[in-house]
């Protein structure tokens, strides 16, 4: 029996200074950054005063005042892109048996802004001790129970499959949607509403993050503060997002009037079993997960066109991931354009991964690679083509994506065109 195939029919994206997909994409072509000094709060008593907000407006994306009570920042995220992925696909869900549609949300840190929030109202700007709750948001629940964000998704679509919410650090919204292709070739579903999303830009998340220094202190120069595979780069940009797709089996997919973007082709993840926050120089495990997912897609290191890295901006990282490219793709891995679009959005956590697979699905259909912004002087280190400052118009067929997380998650997803992979 053939293998299904998935495919995605429908994105969503909203993106610090691109809200909706072509915004989204209009900002990495054009090679645009969207962070600035924190506008959310106060941000004068921490080392790291720098972020990729997003101007997001409930309101103006159709959400009442009783939605927008009820669910946190990073849950409207997620309802609200998976209603333009699903105006995207043109999917009448109506003609799919309900059970048969599921929902996967990944988030790193759930409802941590709406948490903090309630925790300053219910405490009085922390100044009691025995807290009163019967200030807090009738739904508090909600923002406990990261769970909330895929039943919110499943509500506004009207799916009664599998609903879940995959949480492994900055790798989820990579995880999250190779889970859900998973579920359709397994045919456990017909159609799935996957992706992730996040809103960490609050004083809990910028204290931890400046704990241990991973966050970059150059709040002098904001817009030109994440500089991912630069010699000067000294730690990443929080951000914010989400991004939402509609996966189909390719069959079905191939409705009238229906647009393929890309086919999920491959998919793998790997624990390093090593360290926390600490990296292996070697790359070993991403070059692992890269590898497989190449294997599970048919492919070769020479079929990759584009590798949208995970390029956080951290010394760390950026030297782990250049060797899991050399380790993985050995000679090709010079020859093949390497991005990183944190540059331009900072680091979502775990909706990164998935605004990434759209920035990804969006270069294949453009034929142009994002930039790498803000890389002026090269880390001798990180010696691959990381396509500086300017897109550039190539012919991308197949594209790499990988992650990286905390707890030592390392996951990569091969994304092709449909009519190049095998039958």
């Amino acid at each position: 029996m053939n293998e299904r195939r998935v495919v995605i029919t429908g994105i969503g994206v909203i993106a610090p200074g691109g809200i909706g997909a072509k915004s989204f994409w209009s900002l990495l072509s054009e090679g645009r950054t969207s962070t600035r000094g924190i506008t959310f709060f106060d941000p004068s008593a921490f080392r790291s005063r720098v972020a990729a907000e997003a101007d997001f407006d409930p309101y103006e994306h159709g959400l009442g005042p009783q939605e927008i009570r009820r669910m946190d920042r990073a849950a409207q995220f997620a309802v609200v892109t998976a209603a333009e992925a699903m105006a995207d696909s043109g999917l009448d869900l109506s003609g799919v048996a309900p059970h048969r549609t599921g929902v996967t949300v990944g988030s790193t840190v759930g409802a941590t802004m709406g948490l903090d929030q309630e925790y300053r109202v219910v405490s009085d700007g922390g100044r009691l001790d025995l807290v009163d709750h019967e200030y807090a948001v009738p739904h508090l629940y909600n923002y406990f129970v990261p769970s909330s964000f895929a039943a919110e998704v499943a509500w506004s679509v009207g799916a009664e499959g599998p609903a879940t919410v995959v949480s492994t650090g900055c790798t989820s919204g990579l995880d999250s949607v190779g889970y859900a292709a998973e579920l359709i070739r397994d045919n456990s579903a017909d159609v799935m509403i996957a992706g992730a999303a996040d809103a960490p830009i609050s004083p809990i998340t910028v204290a931890c993050f400046d704990a241990i220094k991973a966050t970059t202190p150059r709040n002098d120069d904001p817009e030109h503060a994440s500089r991912p595979f630069d010699r000067t780069r000294n730690g990443f940009v929080l951000g914010e997002g989400a991004a939402m797709f509609v996966l189909e089996e390719l069959e079905s997919a191939r409705r009238p009037g229906a647009h393929v973007y890309a086919e999920i082709a491959g998919y793998a993840s790997r624990c390093n079993a090593f360290h926390m926050t600490g990296l292996r120089p070697d790359g070993k495990e991403m070059a692992e997960a890269i590898r497989a997912a190449l294997d599970g897609a048919k492919m070769g290191p020479q079929d990759v066109d584009y590798v949208n890295a995970h390029g956080s901006g951290t010394k760390q990282n950026d030297r782990h991931e250049t060797a899991a490219f050399k380790r993985s793709l050995a000679e090709h891995a010079y020859r093949t354009p390497v991005s990183s679009i944190k540059s331009m959005v900072g680091h979502s956590l775990g909706a990164i991964g998935s605004i990434e697979i759209a920035a990804s699905v969006l270069a294949m259909e453009n034929n142009v690679v994002p930039p790498t912004a803000n890389l002026h002087e090269a880390d001798p280190e990180c010696d691959l083509d990381y396509v500086p400052l300017t897109a550039r118009d190539w012919k991308t067929d197949t594209v790499l994506t990988v992650g990286s997380g905390f707890g030592g998650f390392q996951s990569a997803m091969v994304l092709t065109r449909p009519d190049r992979s095998a039958v």
